[in-house]
This record gives C-alpha cells, sequence and structure tokens, in this order.
C-alpha cells in the first residue's frame, strides 16, 4: 500500500485515502495472496438469475464464505451445486466494492467424497417421489412385439453389440440407435436429448416412431453412472409418451432413471429379453394350439355324427308316416260313392214333391207379381248410381281377388315349400339314397335275402344298385305285383 501514501496534511500524522482507493488495494491484496484456493463446505444459498450465474454460499459450522460461478464456467460443470451439498471448490477470492464483501470467484466444484453424492442422490430421489414419479400407476406397459426398438447408448461400446445380438436371437426387429455420451459432463444432457428426440418423431414419417426405447449402458462406479442420475434424464424418461426400459449398469447398479422407467432390466442383454418374445417359442405355441384346434373339431364331428346317428334311429320309417293316411283315404272314397247316391235320390224325391204342388195359373200368378214388382223397382232405379256403385264394388272385388290371390300363391307357395321338404325327407329316408352311398339290395324274387343262408338255398338272386338290377345266376323270380317295402339299413351291404 505504499502506492497510497501522501504527505500528511500539516498537523496529522495518518495520510488520507479515498473509498474506491482502499476498495483496490483491499481487492489487490487479497486476489495476490489467495489466487488459487481449494475450500470445502457445504452449500447454503443457491440464487440462480436469469443471467444464467450462479450465487451461492459454502458454509461450516462457525463461518459463511459468499461464492459466485460466472455464466460460462456454469455450462461446463459436471455437478450443478444444490443446497446442503458438500463440495470441494476450486477457484480465487476476491472483493466486491459495491457492498464491502469478499467472495469466492468458482471455477469448478464438485462432490466432497462418496458421502456427498450419495446425499444429493438420497435428496434427489425423495423430491421425484413425492411428485408421483416412482407410482406404479403412471408406468405403460411394454408392447408384446414391437416394430421398432429405440437405443439410446454409445455406439461403439459392447452394449449395442450385445443388445443386437440377442434380439437377433430371439426376434428380429427394426432397431434405431440415437448416438450418446453414456458419461461425462455431456452424458445427461445427450440422454435427455436422445428420450426427447424419439418422442418427437411423427408415426408413420419418414423415419419411423420407435415402439419401445432402451436406455442402456454397462456397469461402472458411482462417478461413472452419475449422468443417469441427474434430475434432467429422469424428468425425460418420466415424461416419455413411448414405454420405456432402463438397463444401466450391472444388477447391484441403481440409477434414477430405474426408478422412472417403465420397467428395469438389470443388463442391457436382459433389457433386449424383455423388448421382445423368443421366436422359435411362439412357433411351437402356435402349432400346440393348431393341434388343439383339429382335436377339438375332430372330436365335435364324431360326437356330432354319433348325435345325429342316434337320432335317425328314432325317426319313423317313411312307409309308416303314409300308412294311416292311405288308409284313411281309402276308407272315404269307399263311402263317398254310396253318399253321392243317396244324396242324389233324396234331392231327386224332394224335387218330386216340390213340382207336384206347382199349376199354370199359380205359375202365371207369381210370374205376374214379380213383373210388377220388378216394374215398381225398375222405376225407382237410377243407371248411374248403380254404375257407380257397380263400379266401386268391381274395383273392391278386384281388390279382394288380388289379395286372394296372393294370400292364395303365398299358401301354396308354402305348401309347395312343405311338400318338396317332405319329398326330399323323403328321398333322404329311403333307400334309394343309402344305395347312392355304395349300398345294394338282395332280392330272390319278391323276397329280401338278409343272410348268408338265405342266399345259399335262393336258385337266382337280383342285386338293385343305384343305377338298375342285376341278375346273378339263374332268371329270378317275378317280383310281386304290390310294391315291396324299403329295406332296413342292416339289409344294405
Amino acid at each position: 500500500m505504499s502506492d497510497l501514501i501522501d504527505d500528511p496534511a500539516p498537523g496529522q500524522n495518518a495520510p488520507e485515502f479515498t473509498v474506491t482507493e482502499i476498495s483496490g488495494a483491499v481487492k489487490r491484496t487479497i486476489e495476490g495472496e489467495f489466487a488459487h484456493v481449494r475450500v470445502r463446505g457445504e452449500v447454503g444459498r443457491v440464487s440462480r438469475p436469469r443471467s444464467g450465474h450462479i450465487y451461492l454460499d459454502l458454509k461450516d459450522d462457525r463461518s459463511v464464505l459468499s461464492g459466485v460461478i460466472w455464466k460460462g464456467v456454469s455450462a461446463r460443470l459436471a455437478t450443478q451445486p444444490e443446497e446442503g451439498m458438500e463440495v470441494v471448490a476450486t477457484g480465487k477470492l476476491t472483493t466486491f466494492g459495491g457492498q464491502s464483501k469478499y467472495q469466492m470467484v468458482i471455477e469448478d466444484i464438485a462432490p466432497a467424497g462418496m458421502g456427498a453424492l450419495m446425499a444429493m442422490l438420497e435428496k434427489r430421489k425423495k423430491m421425484l417421489q413425492a411428485e408421483g414419479l416412482f407410482e406404479a400407476d403412471r408406468k405403460k406397459p411394454l408392447p408384446y412385439l414391437p416394430e421398432v426398438i429405440g437405443v439410446v447408448t454409445s455406439p461403439s461400446g459392447a452394449v449395442i453389440r450385445d443388445i443386437l445380438h440377442r434380439l437377433r436371437d430371439r426376434f428380429p426387429r427394426k432397431v434405431l440407435i440415437w448416438p450418446v455420451a453414456v458419461q461425462g459432463a455431456k452424458c445427461a444432457e445427450e440422454v435427455a436429448r436422445a428420450i426427447n428426440g424419439f418422442n418427437a418423431l411423427t408415426p408413420g414419417g419418414a423415419l419411423p416412431r420407435p415402439d419401445l426405447l432402451i436406455v442402456a449402458r454397462g456397469g461402472g462406479s458411482i462417478e461413472d453412472l452419475w449422468g443417469f442420475n441427474e434430475e434432467i434424464v429422469a424428468r425425460a424418461a418420466a415424461a416419455s409418451d413411448i414405454p420405456l426400459i432402463s438397463a444401466v449398469g450391472h444388477e447391484t447398479d441403481t440409477t434414477l432413471i430405474d426408478f422412472v422407467s417403465d420397467r428395469r432390466a438389470p443388463t442391457p442383454t436382459a433389457a433386449a429379453e424383455l423388448a421382445v418374445p423368443v421366436r422359435m417359442e411362439l412357433l411351437a405355441w402356435v402349432d400346440g394350439q393348431q393341434a388343439r384346434l383339429s382335436r377339438a373339431l375332430s372330436q365335435g364331428l364324431v360326437q356330432r355324427g354319433q348325435r345325429l346317428r342316434d337320432v335317425a334311429r328314432a325317426l319313423p320309417k317313411p312307409a309308416s308316416l303314409v300308412e294311416a293316411a292311405s288308409q284313411r283315404l281309402d276308407y272315404w272314397g269307399d263311402r263317398l260313392d254310396p253318399a253321392l247316391r243317396a244324396v242324389t235320390q233324396k234331392q231327386r224325391i224332394r224335387l218330386g214333391e216340390v213340382g207336384g204342388s206347382l199349376r199354370p195359373a199359380a205359375l202365371r200368378r207369381l210370374l205376374g207379381d214379380a213383373a210388377r214388382r220388378l216394374d215398381d223397382r225398375a222405376g225407382r232405379l237410377q243407371p248411374a248410381l248403380i254404375e257407380r256403385d257397380i263400379t266401386r264394388k268391381r274395383a273392391e272385388l278386384d281388390g279382394i281377388s288380388l289379395r286372394l290371390s296372393r294370400a292364395g300363391q303365398s299358401q301354396i307357395s308354402r305348401w309347395q315349400d312343405r311338400l318338396e321338404a317332405t319329398d326330399r325327407m323323403r328321398q333322404t329316408l329311403g333307400y334309394t339314397e343309402t344305395l347312392k352311398r355304395g349300398f345294394a339290395v338282395v332280392r330272390s324274387g319278391a323276397q329280401l335275402v338278409t343272410t348268408r343262408a338265405e342266399a345259399a338255398q335262393a336258385g337266382a338272386l337280383e342285386i338293385e344298385f343305384k343305377d338298375g338290377r342285376f341278375a346273378v345266376g339263374g332268371s329270378p323270380a317275378k317280383p310281386a305285383r304290390a310294391k315291396s317295402p324299403p329295406p332296413e339299413q342292416g339289409d344294405l351291404f
């Protein structure tokens, strides 16, 4: 401070300084003595104004040191300071003349050992858990067989080779790789950008949007995996609309992205196994289902065939269906002729009785009375009204005739359908349909042959096929005039 000493004023022993001179002298002294220092302490108040600078306090149990991190330095920091975090700050001491205070310009800041990292991780974990990002009901189910899988990892590591190899073995799928740094200062930002970038793709666009995301990295220390503990990565994974599998580190490694992802895989290889099923297992399952379906169909056909045969045995024979009706027809046919003769004779007698009481004079008198009444009524008749009434009645008659015709046609159609259905049933149940399926009827004259013994005793046999009859041996006896009943099913061979 010798450059600030002037000659003292008369009558005074101490020199005079301006405030700025004193502030500058203190600034030069402190910066000269503490140009490079490392300070260990707990981060207190942290302020981030819109300028981009970071203002904070470093404290211990007795003192507080103000610190500032300029905007350009804060963007390059691997670890952002948080309140309550124990850190080691590197920088230089300087003064701020506007407030007569000294502060530390921090050039680098790092957690003070493993305990500080774990404390900061636990704090972030509690904060995200309080926001509900770890809840099970917000996790999305994984697609069973995704068409496109997006992988966020380093393109040069063994992780991507393991994932691609496992996918190729299980069920080959299309894979989109978004290369990122998996450790270091750029890790968190690039991983978050990759997750958001995959979600921003348009479904059905030139670059297909993945149906499933895998964020993968191999094992490492907590410092190597720290990028996946950053809040920006956890929030990007929680906000992903695409189901996401985290496969960071080995089975014992745990990061924040594991808690917010939809599924956690212990290894990148396990993530590929979660993503797709085994193709050969699916093919085997399909073959098994097809075999079960074939067995079920065959069993159903057998059961229904047996039921049809059981029902067919309960159906009456076609001849028995018409025997009663035929008998009634014959009965009424026999009674019709005598009844007609009796009615005719009765009407003839009645006509004779009525005709005997008629006389010509009475007839003329009746005819005269009828003519007079007809003349009286004819005088009161009006032809126009009669014609109009005739026209109306004719229209009504035409309508009734049309309705009657339609009703008759409908009834005839129903009767015809029923008759055709009955005829089809008769044909189906008749033995001629059985002949068409390869059976035959054996006769010896008019007698049906149903056993081997009867065939041996017969002199000649006649076999009826679907297209005609064939004689075997001598000339068969002529069949009886009456039509023989159709053979039973046991008569066919």
